[in-house]
């Protein structure tokens, strides 16, 4: 299986189908066929957005927030006056979900729990909507927000220049993009990011609850180990592991987020909200428990931070686990992962760093990640 970042594949789940029928571009619905939902969108006073230093920023790209392979590929073809052009034309159409539509609505979930909790609280999610595109697309984007119901009141239109700048001024906790050259360019500024992609099925995840997971090595963690196993083998790795199980390993690029994941569940924790949190954490490694899982976990621990589940899978296939877990985002560092995740119907999103971006995957047996 090969995935190219928000390319659409055949095979959508019937209830998404459902769900994006109004707006890839493809559709003959327009603003007008959802007054109704607009008016009542209008009638509802929305909540007021928290200050960037305060909130948990998680920044998303036009292209993984909704479906727009269409207007792409009018730009690809036409140029960007053609493309400019068609938005406009069918800026009352409203576009579909993508792949990151679940996680965003997911973080709003988050929300509405932790204003019930705190009211005056801005430690919230805020999203912010980035895009390489003209300002003359803002009114198209408004419309699909609106008709969808999200709540994104701060949006970065850059007009094709790079977003990075005004991610670090956002104090961005997060970046999503279909970019993998700019998600690396953020990862080199020290901002977490990954490339999402739009898988061939979706399976349905939870509407009442937040659900992360992560893999280890070169996302959680440095890619010390995998380095290791690069170079050595799988053996050298486990010796290696061994002798270092009481040395903690270095932090990985998206370590940061996983603390701010768990600042908020704190939050409900004190609520005595443990058992009932809306937000919940896996790690999904290949590691092995018993050989080289001791000093992940230990590291953790070190860190002050909770992972709600460790899955230790010593080389099996990711996937069937994912498909059980059914995140709403999976980080990986290997596009043979995230491919398998997708290929079950997971979200997963590529963490392009470290040591394995130099080597394509072989068809043998890896516990180190």
């Amino acid at each position: 299986m090969s995935l190219d970042p928000v390319l659409v594949m055949k095979g959508q789940d019937p209830m998404l189908n459902t769900c994006l029928s109004a707006s890839n571009g493809d559709s003959e619905a327009s603003w007008e066929d959802s007054k109704d939902i607009h008016e009542n969108v209008g009638s509802t006073k929305k909540p007021k957005s928290p200050k960037p230093e305060n909130a948990v920023t998680i920044a998303v790209s036009s292209r993984v927030l909704f479906r727009t392979e269409k207007e792409q590929k009018v730009y690809e073809q036409k140029g960007i006056e053609e493309y400019l052009k068609y938005q406009v034309e069918h800026e009352n159409e409203p576009f579909a979900p993508g792949p990151a539509f679940p996680f965003v609505k997911a973080l709003e979930t988050v929300n509405t729990q932790l204003r019930e909790l705190y009211p005056d609280s801005e430690e919230l999610f805020d999203i912010v909507l980035v895009t390489y595109n003209h300002a003359h697309v803002g009114v198209r984007l408004i419309n699909t927000i609106n008709y969808h119901n999200l709540f994104i009141e701060r949006f970065c239109m850059t007009g094709g220049s790079s977003p990075i700048g005004y991610l670090k001024a956002w104090h961005t906790n997060l970046y999503l993009s279909a970019d993998a050259e700019k998600v690396q360019e953020a990862l080199a500024e020290g901002i977490a990011a990954a490339t999402m992609f739009m898988p061939e099925k979706q399976i349905e995840v939870s509407e009442s609850q937040l659900r992360v997971a992560f893999d280890g090595d070169a996302v959680l963690f440095s890619d010390e180990s995998e380095r290791i196993f690069k170079a050595h083998g799988l053996d050298k790795f486990f010796e290696h592991e061994r002798e270092n199980e009481n040395t903690l390993l270095d932090h990985g690029p998206l370590k940061g987020f996983l603390e701010v994941l768990g600042k908020l569940q704190k939050k409900f924790y004190t609520k005595g909200h443990r058992m009932d949190c809306p937000i919940r954490t896996y790690l999904v490694t290949a590691r092995s428990a018993a050989s080289s899982g001791i000093r992940a976990l230990k590291t953790l621990r070190a860190w002050g931070l909770e992972i709600d589940e460790a899955l230790f899978l010593a080389g099996a296939p990711k996937g069937p686990m994912l498909e059980k877990i059914r995140p709403h985002i999976y980080f990986d560092d290997q596009m043979f992962h995230v491919e398998g995740a997708a290929e079950m119907g997971a979200i997963a999103a590529h963490v392009p760093y470290g040591i394995a971006q130099k080597y394509p995957h072989k068809n043998s047996t890896n516990t180190s990640k």
